[in-house]
């Protein structure tokens, strides 16, 4: 029945998206047979007030009706232009969690059934809420501290939450299973793992208690930097359904002229915001994924702080040393060595020719070394880069793409501040510091010292793995002579999850079209 009940909610969703334009506002002229004629029947339903509204309102306006669970959708998808395109996941990225506060004696259960305390046990006072998104809200509190109260932010989860997400994610999966099976074009996109990521990252952003240990992390990581901090947890007063930090006090990044009144220096900060971003993935290879402005705030000494850990992104080493040495690649127009990174690091096929990958990667850099620095987005170089390496079989690194989709984010808040920004010089100094430390000698040294520490490991595992080999050799003589067999219980258990999957596949399609035909019959 679960089927059943995510081909409606599949439907309903649907027809949510048509009646606010969401489709009709896709570029359906380059479509040509059966998929231009949905288009079309699409932009009839549209109501008319719907049509005067621009593609992100219609987006907008479509996942606050559908729900929080869709407004995270659209957010998780906002990180993956590899799968809805770049000017999608763009218009993604402008959703807002303009979601309705819910009362504050609900707050108060959650907290109380998190944590196993009385609010008014853990708080001094406990004040109605200031901000409200799709997960959670956010309350002022006070807490004492040395004999005096100090000001907190409690952000609460919202009652219900969970369940609902969990219910719509069946529909989710049932959309990207259809879109497998009947799109060939999509399977390159793999929508189920898509899914199945998304699954995985509400859960984890569903856990305030690893919230709180990103914020912590992070912290420790920046300690010493200039310019840039993280509010402090109360750990205390932190559960698996509340998050309570120190209170910030200042003025949010998206609010120009306030910053601009209260003399910030808006050059400054644009610099700090990029080299803080860095400094984050380059040094410490964990980063804050979500760093659109509203996140972001200045403090009266001019420090940005940042809020709201649900997304972060980790690159390791590999990734780190990928990512500066392209960059710095394309600094120096040194191509070749751009193209032997991407083969070095697996990204791309040994089948390929590393002349033809530097020549697509000329065709990016060269016209690069015309413009001025001001006008050079590392953010678009990083989108154009991308979408020459799928020409070369560049398997999609969900990893990448979220740091490329930060750094469109941050890259453009910097220019907003700043619209005379300078990325190159701006980054130099991290990028260039970085590079030194890391492949230079002193990162010949470090590789060599990893490089000895792991063969040391090998040597102590080497009688376990020579019993493994020859165990494992025993088995592939013995496949060899009798061939690959099942036991009777893994041939039935196998035969009934494929006459599952197949049965519930025709019945979700035929709710769907049933679904479809009274929609239509109430509309004639």
């Amino acid at each position: 029945m679960s089927s059943i009940g995510a081909g409606f909610r599949l439907v309903r969703a649907g027809w949510v998206m048509t009646r606010e334009g969401v489709f009709a506002a896709l570029p359906g002229d380059e479509l040509s047979g059966t998929p231009r004629l949905a288009w079309r029947l699409t932009t009839f339903f549209t109501r008319r007030g719907a049509r005067k509204r621009g593609r992100t309102e219609r987006l907008s306006e479509a996942v606050s009706r559908l729900g929080p669970s869709y407004v995270k959708l659209g957010q998780f998808l906002a990180t993956r232009p590899d799968v809805v395109g770049d000017d999608i996941a763009l218009d993604l990225a402008k959703l807002q969690d303009r979601m309705a506060t819910f009362p504050a004696d609900q707050a108060r259960a959650a907290i109380e059934g998190s944590l196993g305390r009385k609010v008014d046990d853990l708080f001094v006072s406990f004040g109605e809420p200031v901000a409200a998104a799709s997960i959670a809200q956010v309350h002022p509190a006070e807490v004492m501290r040395g004999g005096e109260p100090v000001k907190v932010a409690v952000k609460v989860i919202r009652p219900g939450v969970r369940r609902a997400f969990f219910r719509d994610l069946e529909s989710y999966f049932l959309a990207a299973r259809l879109q497998e099976r009947y799109i060939p074009s999509a399977r390159r996109l793999r929508p189920v793992e898509v899914t199945e990521t998304l699954a995985q990252t509400t859960k984890v952003e569903m856990d305030f208690r690893l919230e709180a240990a990103a914020y912590s992390e992070l912290g420790e990581n920046t300690k010493d930097d200039p310019g840039f901090r993280v509010p402090a947890v109360d750990w205390e007063r932190t559960g698996r359904d509340v998050l309570t930090t120190e209170w910030i006090d200042g003025i949010k990044l998206s609010d120009i002229d306030s910053l601009r009144a209260a003399g910030h220096d808006l050059q400054a900060i644009a610099a700090n915001l990029v080299q803080s971003f860095l400094r984050h993935t380059l040094r410490d290879g964990f980063f804050h994924a979500d760093m659109h402005p509203g996140n972001m705030f200045v403090d009266a000494s001019g420090t940005i702080v940042a809020v709201d850990f649900g997304i972060t992104g980790r690159l390791g080493k590999k990734q780190r040393r990928f990512l500066a040495e392209i960059l710095y690649g394309f600094i120096t127009r040194d191509y070749g060595r751009v193209a032997e990174v991407h083969f070095e690091a697996g990204y791309v096929p040994r089948k390929h020719n590393v002349s033809a990958f530097a020549q697509a990667i000329r065709a990016i850099g060269e016209p690069i070394h015309g413009q001025s620095a001001e006008t050079i987005s590392m953010a678009k170089l990083l989108t154009l880069l991308f979408e020459v390496t799928e020409l070369f079989d560049m398997e999609t690194r969900p990893e990448l793409v979220l740091l490329q989709k930060t750094m469109v984010v941050v890259e453009g808040v910097a220019r907003k501040l700043d619209p005379a920004f300078n990325m190159w010089k701006t980054s130099e100094p991290v990028v260039g510091d970085w590079i030194r430390q890391n492949l230079g000698p002193r990162g010949l040294l470090d590789d060599a010292r990893e490089g000895a520490s792991a063969l040391l490991s090998l040597a102590r595992q080497a009688p376990d793995l020579a019993e493994r080999a020859e165990r494992l050799t025993r088995e592939i003589d013995a496949m060899a002579e009798n061939g690959l067999r099942f036991d009777a219980e893994t041939a039935r258990a196998i035969g009934k999850a494929e006459a599952r999957y197949s049965r519930w596949g025709r019945v979700a399609l035929w709710v769907i079209a049933a679904a479809l035909v009274v929609i239509a019959w109430e509309l004639g």
